[in-house]
């Protein structure tokens, strides 16, 4: 997927570092600093997180921080709003399923 490099209204994005990160054991690329869900939606990876009761899928909605839908496992740690967290390299991001790592049955 192509970023936006210039908006009629943010102006141009700096140039920034390239990085690898992982995302559920797949290596992926992205820019040192910007957002994790940036990064992965230019990769193609439009859902996130998975709802505990009905398992539907969910991904960036706000993309200000202010509700839940991006919420990922980074680093071990669940419900990290991936709208507004950099991406620093070598960071291990997952699917989060309910508030785990793994589909429950």
């Amino acid at each position: 997927m192509d970023r936006i490099e210039n908006h009629p209204i943010l102006g141009e994005t700096p140039k920034r570092k390239k990085v690898t990160f992982s995302y559920d054991g797949k290596l992926l690329e992205g820019y040192e600093g910007e957002p994790i869900a940036t990064a992965l939606k230019a990769a193609g990876v439009m859902a996130h997180r998975y709802t505990a009761k009905t398992h539907e899928p969910r991904g960036i909605f706000c993309a200000i921080g202010r509700c839940t839908d991006c919420v990922m496992i980074v680093d071990g740690k669940p419900n990290i709003r991936t709208c507004i967290t950099p991406l620093e390299a070598g960071m291990v991001v997952q699917t989060q399923y309910g508030v785990s790592a793994k589909a429950q049955e």
